[in-house]
């Protein structure tokens, strides 16, 4: 076949076309070839914009290959593109159908356009042996057009439920046939897809609130499928009959209920579209706006008929609910029990009033429960086998309250036994007998009997008390207090005897030293009723309160009198304690002696001064002393003052104190330089001091270097330092004449004279000395 091809080259693609144009005629058309009935025509598809390939029949390769086109309608053939194998010719009028290229002998249609649609022929040139066949390929091509987007349109966005709505989807083009399908999507929901409607239109009638909601409208052909942009269809209606909430959820027969003092949240929710808007009623008086009312803490004020009005803006339509709403609250505190005693049983009475609604209360004992009762339940059971300790319950339930409220009553005999007392009224006009058996459950009964075993008044509960009138003639009368108990088997009793206060004295003679505190004291030792304590002074009469001189301390069946300030001439004599009650009285003497200081700490020994001297600066001084003869001593006291001849010196004042005894030097500091003091000395005993001893003046050491060195410096006289070694050297020689320089003692309190640390001077000094 490649030899065959060579040998026709010769003829060239402009002498093929030519023949094949001889074909078209004047018009430029090839003329109209009737179709061999032995072929067929095959059908391809193709889809607009896109490619689409049409091979001319099989066999070996053509020599020359023309394609012609007859659109839909005609029966005129349009020349597409022809080649030879080695060049190829496109008709320019071919872009109608799309891009054409030839590759090989197929027919390529890219970007395929609508205007394809039609029958496509291709006429081949052959050479078989030595002769050219033509063969014919026939090709019908479909275009397809793929769906578009499609759009859905409403005939009323916004009906009023009960109207009729028509929603209507629709494609601007895409090959037929085209198939619909429909989705509902809630507004707070999942997709519904709405099953059998497969048409364009989609009817709603009568439309309701569940045709609310977003619809999208899916249409497709055998190309492809699109679905369009959701629409919202807002179905207006409403609003319906309000439903009230309530929480915390309490049910009435009249509506509900909430404790006191709890937060209560009344919800309204009216079906709408528009939403309602809503206004809450508490008894024809508006409280509130919105679908949530909200009470932080609610009171018994907040008890009424509660109103929630709906409306509906769009449609201007109201609707509206009222409920009951009560505020519960408990009984004040905890239920109060009680046990009233009887002969043979016991009654027990549970009481808890108020709330609303009252409490339910019940007793439950040791064998069985009682009865409930609102308010107040009394219980009466029998004291047969109940023991020491038996307990009793009382439970209050109110709806207010998580959990019941409860109090007990337990059966408990009072411990010990019944306790007398006597207490004498103001003026020991009256006397009362007192008899106590606190305690127990049911209280106990007490009452009393004289000598006789008369009664001496009624019964009474856990206390009994007996007045008598006053007279002496009660001292020795015996009275008994009886007391009895359900549980106490056989009764107890106590007894009183009437009897004068006893006293007595801690001291019947104190000694004080004069300016010192005494203390007198004295204590009742027994007698009844108990009795009034007194004070009386050396002159008989009666210490009532206390003074800057006497001070009375009471503490219980004591009284303590504190004479301040002892004077031997005012206070000292004969005290009586005195005890006094209703029935009589009774005295004890105590003896105050006051002594004079002197006599208990004598005169220490007289001091002199042996030394008193200056030390650096004359800012201290060193003091030293002796002890004149034996003596006690407990301390010694250095005074000061300027010394000012004549009667102008000053005041003597403190300057140490607190010396030991065994101490006989001193340091002072702190003295001015530009004033000359005196000094002297006193010797203690306690309080007492002894005669001071001369007053003396300090003087300067018996050598200094400092005023050697100042004197030098005045006198601006310059010797050479022999001078100075010969002035030490006589010095040594006589001592009587230089005394030796002594470092002066220092005392713990006071502090070494601090060293200098000016930089050195060179100084020469020149000293005359007399042999």
């Amino acid at each position: 076949m490649v030899g065959q091809r060579a040998q026709h080259r010769p003829f060239g693609l402009p002498l093929l076309i030519h023949l094949c144009l001889l074909h078209l005629g004047a018009s430029g058309k090839l003329p109209a070839t009737p179709r061999p009935p032995m072929e067929e025509a095959a059908s391809v598809q193709g889809v607009r914009g896109g490619s689409v390939e049409l091979a001319c029949g099989s066999g070996p390769a053509p020599l020359v290959v023309l394609w012609s086109f007859t659109p839909l309608g005609s029966v005129v053939p349009r020349p597409v593109a022809v080649t030879d194998g080695a060049s190829t010719k496109v008709e320019p009028g071919a872009s109608a159908l799309g891009i054409v290229s030839l590759q090989n002998s197929s027919l390529l249609l890219r970007e395929l356009r609508e205007s394809a649609r039609g029958h496509f022929l291709c006429q081949a040139l052959h050479v078989f042996g030595d002769q050219l066949h033509t063969t014919y390929s026939y090709l019908t091509l479909a275009v397809l057009v793929p769906v578009s987007k499609p759009k859905v349109r409403l005939s009323d966005p916004s009906p009023v439920e009960g109207d009729s709505v028509v929603v209507t989807c629709a494609v601007r083009e895409g090959t037929e046939p085209v198939t619909f399908a429909w989705q509902h999507q809630a507004p707070q929901g999942l997709g519904e897809v709405l099953v059998g409607v497969k048409e364009p239109l989609l009817w709603l009638d009568p439309v309701n609130r569940t045709h609310l909601g977003w619809y999208v409208c899916s249409a497709y052909n055998v190309v492809n499928g699109l679905s369009s942009d959701g629409v919202f269809l807002d179905v207006v209606y409403g609003p319906d009959k309000p439903v009230i909430t309530v929480e915390p959820l309490g049910l009435t027969a009249e509506g509900f209920w909430v404790s006191e003092k709890e937060e209560v949240t009344l919800s309204c929710l009216a079906a709408s579209n528009p939403p309602s808007h809503y206004v809450w009623l508490c008894d024809d008086t508006q409280v509130h706006t919105g679908p949530t009312y909200v009470i932080s803490s609610a009171s018994r004020a907040h008890t009424g008929l509660y109103t929630c009005l709906a409306r509906n803006s769009y449609l201007d339509t109201r609707t509206q609910t009222s409920v009951q709403l009560t505020i519960y609250y408990p009984p004040v505190g905890q239920p109060s029990c009680a046990v009233l005693p009887s002969s043979a049983a016991v009654t027990l009475l549970c009481t808890w009033p108020g709330g609303l609604p009252t409490a339910q209360l019940q007793w439950e004992g040791p064998h069985g429960t009682g009865p409930t009762a609102p308010s107040n339940a009394t219980w009466t059971s029998s004291v047969t086998r109940l023991s020491n300790g038996s307990v009793f319950t009382c439970t209050g339930k109110h709806p207010a309250l998580a959990l019941p409220a409860l109090c007990r009553a337990t059966l408990w005999e009072p411990p010990h036994s019944p306790t007398c007392r006597i207490t004498a009224t103001v003026g020991d006009q009256l006397i009362l007998l007192s008899c106590a058996w606190p305690g127990g459950m049911p209280p106990a009964m007490l009452s009393w009997v004289d000598e006789q075993g008369q009664p001496l008044g009624g019964n009474s509960s856990s206390l009994a008390i007996h007045m008598l009138q006053a007279q002496e003639d009660l001292a020795g009368r015996e009275f008994t207090c009886q007391g009895s108990h359900l549980l106490r088997i056989p009764d107890v009793q106590c007894r009183l005897q009437l009897e004068p206060p006893q006293l007595t004295v801690a001291k019947t003679q104190v000694l004080v030293l004069e300016g010192g505190a005494a203390w007198l004291e004295c204590a009742l030792q027994g007698g009844m009723p108990p009795a009034q304590l007194l004070w009386l002074g050396p002159q008989g009469q009666q210490v009532e309160r206390s003074t800057s001189e006497f001070v009375l301390h009471l503490e219980g069946a004591q009284l303590r009198l504190q004479i301040q300030g002892a004077d031997p001439a005012r206070h000292s004599g004969t005290y009586q304690c005195v005890a006094r009650n209703a029935v009589g009285n009774s005295s004890q003497s105590v003896v105050l002696e006051v002594l004079s200081e002197g006599c208990v700490y004598p005169a220490p020994p007289n001091v002199t001064i042996s030394r008193l001297t200056y030390r650096r600066h004359w800012r201290e001084v060193q003091l030293q002393w002796a002890v004149q003869g034996p003596g006690n001593l407990t301390g010694f006291l250095v005074q000061q003052r300027a010394s000012v001849s004549g009667p102008g010196a000053g005041a003597w004042e403190t300057a140490a104190s607190d010396i030991e005894p065994d101490s006989r030097d001193w340091q002072l500091g702190g003295l001015d330089p530009g004033v000359l003091y005196a000094f002297r000395i006193l010797a203690l005993n306690h309080h007492t001091t002894g005669h001071p001893s001369e007053v003396k003046t300090p003087v300067d050491p018996p050598f200094s270097i400092y005023p050697a060195v100042l004197g030098a410096a005045g006198t601006g006289m310059v010797v050479a330092t022999v001078a100075s070694l010969l002035v030490f050297q006589y010095a040594a020689r006589h001592p009587q004449v230089f005394p030796r320089i002594e470092t002066p003692t220092t005392t713990p309190s006071s502090d070494p004279a601090p060293e200098s640390t000016d930089v050195p001077v060179n100084v020469t000094i020149t000293v005359t000395a007399t042999p």
